[in-house]
């Protein structure tokens, strides 16, 4: 936190009077030291985590609110940091390194620990960050697959919305399979990962002088020409496990690396530890084209799977001279011919596994290989043995998509103070975009091909036209009691959601769960004759007070798509109008087309309000209800 992304500013004013919270000193940290106009806040929360499983703070994660792990550091830094020149890591990613909302102010809460967050603190630090009056909260934790009412971030975050705090968090890093997707509840803000136009590439140069691209942010001496080169699965550890590679063999050589059972830097220090000169990482065959920049303790390139699988062919094929490989080293490389953004492998994707007709994630932002400030507490690759420091990382995360657009929601409430989370978020998704810079559909990293909504969302967050959308889809605290009757929670479930007290009647509220005011269409085939219906309601907020807006529908594969009205006539006395919207599948072939895609679109000539329409087949059985 001491970071100059941190510093004080001359042009800050003091913070508004609205803001009640603080920073807290302890032995490890000395909030007159850290905290100033611009880290207004600092806290920390350990007791549940104490309690819950008789772990102990550790001194080495400092019982305070230091960042001891380098997440928070980068998570704030990226949503609202200063900015900071000649920012890098060890050179790469050269540049000013600036937050989404330089001028917004920081309140940090630390409630997560080495072994994990307990729920108690979480909650704890949600409690203290509403009470402390804050107007956004980033809260990139990872979720388990759990109902809403015994997840921690879910009801944490349904207090703070309820008062009228954006929660913006991550889709999580379990990509690219369906139903992926965490933390799903209607009420936050679901952000997956994307890249940007940049890349780290390498030039693995084979000894037969085969020619193969990988991703490194290796910041030491060139390796030398044509290092002999071994596959870590004959020289006893295809994953490169510590301890179980044979160093006598390994020693001077380049060892490639299979995917799996333990991280890519983990494969790294093994290498290292067992002599090895360098490393290779192979990617998994799922995660197609995406490879990784790590922060290794040893030259090391990412890899696809399939580069991987050449690798090992040349080195089972090759019996004299014996197989070698070298490693070039290209820096950062802006543009290269490669589109973009594309969607990470690794980025989660929906449909949502709790209520899919919810569509999940919400919007995409970068997430690949982006550079933010990090802890001096801890080594870049997050290993014990790996004693370097740094001021900024690179890092490939969910966590950072969040972060953008939780900087993002901020420029919002500034603009729009009076706007509510839910169409804060109708914002941001309606006026996101979808074509690339080939101007083709958003690609993804692990097919190939064209990217989907379950995993882009609503596309790719524009920030510059968030801030006038022409029309949002609003939603407020009854809404969300009403989506949660309308997926079978009891009352006693509810209320562990509302905190309030109150008693919900679900039996007066029990509706169609579809119908609830979200700013896209996740549609649910149970049967091929049934059609599906679903409302809603859309609120003018542009910048004139009569204006008519008409539906333009490109309808998904095998699916018609009616509106009802076609055209929508807002005037100073009408600003929020119904429509009805009908799905009837046509000609649907479940073996080949399990999902199906389109959008609709509400123009009055100056605005484009644009919606994702999902369609899935799912048999009841197929979707668990939590």
């Amino acid at each position: 936190m001491d970071r100059a992304s941190f510093a004080a500013s001359p042009s800050l004013p003091p913070p508004p009077r609205t803001f009640r919270g603080g920073c807290v000193s302890t032995p490890e940290f000395n909030a007159s030291a850290y905290c100033n106009n611009k880290l207004v806040g600092a806290k920390f929360f350990y007791m549940g985590y104490e309690a819950a499983a008789a772990h102990v703070v550790e001194a080495a994660e400092s019982r305070s609110p230091l960042d001891t792990a380098g997440h928070g550091t980068l998570m704030a830094s990226t949503a609202a940091g200063s900015a900071v020149a000649d920012a890098s890591y060890f050179g790469y990613a050269k540049g000013t390194a600036t937050g989404m909302a330089p001028g917004a102010r920081i309140a940090a809460y630390k409630a997560c620990w080495t072994a994990g967050c307990a729920s108690s603190d979480v909650l704890m630090a949600f409690d203290e960050a509403i009470n402390d009056g804050v107007d956004i909260i980033t809260a990139a934790l990872g979720a388990d697959r759990v109902p809403f009412y015994s997840d921690s971030l879910a009801v944490g975050a349904f207090s703070a919305v309820r008062k009228g705090i954006t929660v913006c968090t991550s889709a999580s890093n379990y990509g690219p399979g369906e139903f992926t997707a965490l933390n799903v509840a209607p009420w936050v803000l679901t952000a997956g990962a994307s890249t940007i136009n940049r890349q780290f590439p390498a030039s693995i140069i084979l000894g037969n002088n085969e020619n193969l691209t990988g991703t490194s942010i290796y910041e030491g001496p060139p390796l030398s020409a044509k290092i002999p080169l071994v596959y870590g699965g004959d020289v006893g550890s295809s994953a490169c496990e510590a301890g179980k590679l044979n160093a006598t063999i390994v020693a001077g050589k380049i060892v490639v690396c299979d995917a799996g059972i333990n991280s890519r830097l983990d494969k790294g220090e093994a290498v290292k530890l067992a002599g090895g000169a360098g490393a290779i990482i192979g990617s998994r065959q799922d995660f197609g084209e995406q490879t990784a920049a790590s922060a290794h303790v040893l030259p090391a390139v990412g890899v696809t799977f399939a580069a991987a699988d050449k690798i090992k062919k040349y080195i089972r094929e090759t019996v004299s001279p014996t197989p070698a490989a070298t490693v070039v080293f290209l820096g950062t490389l802006i543009g290269g011919g490669r589109s973009a953004p594309r969607m990470a492998s690794s980025s989660s994707r929906g449909p949502s596994f709790i209520a899919p007709e919810i569509l999940k994630p919400d919007i995409t932002a970068p997430g690949m290989d982006t550079l933010a400030a990090y802890s001096g507490e801890n080594s870049p690759s997050g290993l014990v043995s790996d004693t370097r420091r740094v001021k900024f990382n690179v890092i490939i995360s969910t966590s950072m998509a969040c972060a953008h657009v939780s900087g993002i929601a901020a420029l919002l409430r500034q603009v729009h103070p009076d706007w509510s989370p839910a169409a804060i978020k109708s914002a941001l998704m309606t006026t996101a975009y979808n074509q690339d810079s080939a101007g083709d559909i958003i690609r993804d990293l692990s097919t190939g091909g064209a990217s989907t909504p379950f995993a882009r969302g609503a596309g790719h967050v524009d920030p510059n036209r968030a801030v006038d959308p022409g029309l949002v889809y609003d939603a407020a605290t009854d809404d969300y009691v009403t989506f949660l009757c309308s997926i079978g929670y009891t009352a006693q479930q509810v209320a562990v959601l509302t905190r309030d007290g109150s008693v919900t009647d679900c039996a007066t509220r029990r509706g169609y769960v579809g119908n609830h005011n979200y700013p896209a269409f996740s549609v649910v085939f149970r049967s091929s004759a049934s059609a599906v219906t679903q409302r809603r309601l859309a609120r003018n907020v542009g910048n004139s007070t009569t204006t008519t807006y008409t539906a333009y529908v490109n309808s998904p594969p095998g699916v018609f798509v009616t509106v009802q009205p076609p055209t929508l006539k807002f005037s100073l006395l009408r600003r929020t109008l119904e429509y009805v919207i009908t799905f009837t599948p046509q000609q649907w072939n479940v073996t080949t087309n399990k999902y199906a895609f389109g959008s609709v679109v509400w123009s009055d000539g100056k605005y484009k309000v644009t919606s994702p329409i999902a369609v899935a087949w799912l048999p009841t059985a197929q979707v668990a209800a939590m």
